[in-house]
């Protein structure tokens, strides 16, 4: 039986391990590329190497679905006939084992995701201003470290301290001080895109973790709500000031060392006069932009691909992370049916979404686009066609990926509608100067 780590896993807290363990029906939690763990029941009646089939795969990569009733291996060399169903618990997926599915079970599984749900959130945030806290950044930075890797996709961090924050305690009172903070978190996440973080740090200090972003991006990010907290009205004593370090991960170093390199930026901000930004040059970006963008079978986002809508951006960065899942599925002669099942899903999803977005902003060559995005949606189906009876190998799905998809459409089509969409971008300021305290 499996504890808590620092794992993928790891990322329940101690509450909500203890439900999932107690709970009355076999559990396990799944993460796309690592173990699993099992709670008590699991151990009592199944035998683990039935997370390792095909069938139980799949459903783990379906979270949310019907799910599927499977023969699975059991105690005693014995088979067990159960309903197995899987329900998402943040990037891990949870499946529930049900020898009497219906609705009582269905209701059962609902209670116990929500009962997890707001355990992990309420482990997770900090209570007086609402963002994550750090402990849960401690908790998902590694996957995040890992994900920017794997699929060579930079990484960067913001790290913003107000200044002279204890003259406002001092002259308005720690009530003041905490309103400030709490509108400082409305102020930050009106300037960052859904698709990034932020974290209580601690004190006066917040992070701002940004995927798929390169030092010069977070560089815009940081000097963008730079200007905006310096603009913004708070209630409670007027205008304030922040100072901002950025910094972007840099080859295999640890998460402390890309930290402490972030803490540095910091400093050198508040040396250099305070209200103002400090990056820290170079990071992965650095080496991967010089890269095609099929590089060794892998499809790399690069920033020059973004329109400056954060929806279809994000979801154009999520079509490749599940593009490249798809290659290495067939790479490695895996089952790529389900791969491929989920990319159709969410391409389906992102036409949709961009759709109503070109309409919104009054597309003139709509009818086209959807004409495009239903044609790519036929070859999606013809190839799961062809994979399903054993008649298409690892060039037609590079050829649909990296041709159809990316060259064709991505490149060609979309790049049509991105001076519609294209967001303002400001320049970043760096600093140097004398030593002084942080506040």
């Amino acid at each position: 039986m499996t504890e808590p780590s620092d794992s993928g896993l790891g990322k329940l807290s101690t509450h909500a391990f203890d439900i999932f363990q107690r709970f009355p029906a076999p559990l396990a939690l799944v993460a796309a590329d690592g173990p699993a763990t099992v709670n008590r029941q699991f151990g009592l009646q199944l035998d683990e190497t039935c997370l390792e089939t095909e069938a139980v795969r799949a459903v783990a990569g379906n979270p949310g679905g019907p799910g599927a009733r499977l023969r699975l291996a059991g105690k005693d060399n014995r088979e067990i006939d159960m309903h197995v169903s899987a329900v998402r618990v943040e990037n891990l997926a949870l499946l529930v084992f049900d020898d009497t599915p219906g609705p009582a079970a269905d209701e059962r599984m609902a209670e116990l995701q929500q009962r997890i749900t707001e355990l992990e959130r309420s482990s997770s945030t900090d209570h007086l201003t609402g963002a994550w806290n750090r402990a849960h950044l401690d908790r998902i930075i590694e996957t995040e470290l890992s994900r920017s890797l794997r699929f060579r996709q930079p990484l960067s961090l913001v790290l913003l301290d107000i200044d002279h924050f204890k003259l406002i305690n001092d002259h308005h009172g720690h009530q003041a001080g905490d309103a400030v903070l709490r509108e400082l978190v409305a102020a930050i996440r009106a300037g960052i895109r859904t698709a990034d973080l932020l974290f209580r740090w601690g004190g006066e200090e917040f992070v701002v973790l940004a995927t798929s972003t390169s030092y010069r991006k977070a560089g815009i990010l940081a000097e963008s709500l730079r200007t905006k907290i310096a603009q913004h009205p708070f209630p409670a004593i007027g205008q304030l000031t922040v100072s901002l370090g950025v910094a972007e991960h840099n080859g295999n170093e640890t998460a402390a060392a890309w930290f402490t390199r972030l803490d540095d930026a910091l400093y050198a901000a508040k040396r250099g006069g305070r209200n103002r930004v400090f990056i820290a040059e170079g990071g992965n970006s650095a080496s991967w932009d010089r890269d095609s963008g099929l590089s060794a079978l892998h499809l790399t986002w690069r920033e020059d691909y973004e329109c400056g809508h954060p929806l279809i951006d994000a979801e154009h960065r999520e079509l490749f992370e599940l593009a490249n899942v798809l290659l290495e599925a067939v790479v490695s002669a895996k089952d790529a049916r389900p791969v491929l099942d989920r990319l159709i899903e969410h391409v389906r999803q992102h036409f949709s979404d961009e759709e109503a977005i070109l309409a919104e902003h009054d597309y003139p060559r709509l009818e086209a686009h959807r004409a495009a995005h239903a044609g790519l949606l036929a070859k999606a189906a013809e190839l799961r066609a062809r994979l399903a009876n054993d008649d298409a190998g690892l060039g037609a799905v590079v050829e649909f990926l990296a041709g159809d998809v990316v060259a064709r459409h991505l490149f060609t089509a979309d790049r049509d509608f991105f001076p519609l969409l294209a967001g303002r971008a400001a320049g970043a300021v760096a600093g140097n100067g004398c030593p002084v305290d942080k506040n």
